[in-house]
């Protein structure tokens, strides 16, 4: 590693491929610069394994300097100026001086080259990542006060947010993912500007739009960032759910702010994530943002009662689907979209059994519904009590212990997360003498709903019961041998 010179601002070390690669491009005859979050990131006393330059050189000239050099590289990013490589562990993307906008009617950016550093960190999106290194001479190029911003907790643009936000509106995503990431408070002008502009997303593709709120969710503060998008009217556009949960409160206030809550327990969640060896290594996007979901089908279902209750019936089965639809709008994975929902679909689920006793059987359905989640549900079950009775609270927790007790002896006993009936498909139609057809998949609900009824039994045990069973059924139940 090459450390920066004594009377550097910065704070982490240069790796060495960028004072080699700056030196290769200057001997080419060609400027080069790092810029953006890598440089933000040295400041902040990290060494970011993704490196972005900046250059005079054409992306004809880039690769005729990184050919020989760079382990591989990769053109795909050519008509934006930009050539990929990569160099032992680091992912390297160098970008020709460009300025670029969208069109405003147009999801994709119309890109022009420009000609000098000072005009491509004009285009950048905030001052934080508007500073730039030369190279190899390490001077740092910050115009636009990046280093004053980032030791203030500031973001702003590097001009006039309404310019930065129409040239690429995803950058007001950007700006509250940067919220929840560093902590960051955005300045009055650019929180205005977001407020005027927010309807201008919904020009980016859902999959750019997706790929930031994940990021967002997965910081640090989650909760700064997503109040950020509440706030400024970007979530009516991107995630209309979560600011519909600021129910407009009786005048009892029988009922508690399901939007405030919503950000506490996604709070609470993120404390409950484990290490990297834990059952839920953090940051856990489908337990956090599962936890930010999981009452987005109150706004649906609340009713006030005769008593002046305010019931929320279903509210879980509503906000399961309206969070699997949602996710799909943002083209999540078919996994994470079953995985979120299925977590906001279960979350009400412990309730019963606080307030009254489980059965085995009911115990066993808890962690067979919830099959590999079942992890993620036990911390989004108690992360979702945010009651200030000390009480209640206590009295909750301790019945979750007792469940989170009981699932361990059972799984101990019965293997719980791998619960199958006592014979399978191949046993069934031997002992029965039919073959395959729809009367083996009932056979075979009879035996698992047996098995999660009363437990394990002995293969005679569940041949008699199957015998019983198959008595019952009617003779043109199946197609018999």
């Amino acid at each position: 590693m090459v450390h920066l010179l004594e009377n550097s601002p910065l704070t982490a070390p240069l790796p060495a491929v960028v004072t080699e690669l700056g030196r290769l491009f200057a001997e080419a005859g060609h400027e080069l610069s790092l810029v953006g979050g890598p440089v933000r990131d040295l400041f902040l006393g990290r060494v970011s394994p993704d490196l972005d330059f900046t250059t005079d050189a054409s992306p004809d000239q880039t690769i005729s300097v990184v050919r020989p050099w760079a382990d591989t590289f990769w053109e795909i990013g050519r008509e934006f100026g930009t050539i990929g490589l990569r160099k032992d562990s680091f992912t390297i993307e160098v970008t020709t001086y460009r300025a670029e906008a969208y069109d405003p009617s147009s999801r994709k950016p119309m890109v022009a080259f420009g000609s000098n550093l000072e005009e491509d960190l004009l285009r950048r999106d905030f001052t934080i990542n508007a500073m730039a290194l030369r190279l190899p001479s390490l001077e740092l190029v910050d115009p636009y006060g990046g280093v004053k911003d980032l030791h203030a907790g500031v973001l702003r643009t590097p001009g006039a947010p309404s310019s930065s936000f129409s040239d690429d509106p995803l950058r007001m995503m950007r700006a509250a993912r940067f919220a929840s990431q560093l902590g960051v408070e955005v300045a009055p002008e650019v929180r205005e500007a977001m407020t005027a502009m927010a309807e201008r997303i919904t020009i980016i593709s859902a999959e750019r739009v997706r790929d930031e709120l994940t990021k967002l969710i997965n910081g640090a503060q989650p909760r700064r960032g997503v109040d950020l998008m509440v706030s400024t009217g970007l979530a009516d556009h991107v995630l209309p759910e979560v600011p519909a949960l600021r129910l407009e409160m009786d005048e009892h206030h029988r009922h508690k702010d399901v939007y405030q809550h919503s950000l506490t327990v996604l709070e609470q969640a993120c404390q409950l994530e484990t290490d990297d060896d834990g059952a839920v290594p953090a940051p856990d996007f489908i337990l956090r943002f599962a936890a930010l979901m999981h009452d987005v089908g109150k706004p649906a279902t609340r009713k006030f009662e005769p008593t002046g209750a305010v019931s929320f019936r279903h509210h879980d089965v509503v906000g399961a689907k309206l969070t699997a639809k949602r996710m799909k709008a943002l083209r999540f994975d078919n996994d994470t979209i079953k995985a979120v929902a299925r977590l906001v679909e279960l979350h009400m689920r412990f309730y019963g059994y606080g307030e009254a006793g489980w059965t085995d059987s009911a115990v066993r359905r808890y962690v067979t519904d919830a099959g590999p989640q079942l992890e993620r549900l036990h911390r989004l079950t108690r992360s979702d009590v945010t009651t200030r009775n000390r009480r209640k609270a206590e009295r909750l927790a301790f019945a979750y212990d007792d469940l989170e007790t009981r699932i361990a002896v059972l799984t101990e006993q019965e293997e719980l997360a791998s619960i199958r009936p006592d014979l399978d498909g191949e046993q069934i139609m031997g002992l029965l003498g039919i073959r395959p057809g729809p009367v083996v998949g009932r056979a075979y609900r009879f035996l698992l709903e047996e098995r999660m009824e009363h437990g394990p039994h002995s293969r005679e045990e569940a041949e008699a019961k199957l015998r019983v069973w198959w008595a019952d059924q009617p003779e043109s139940a199946g197609d018999r041998s």
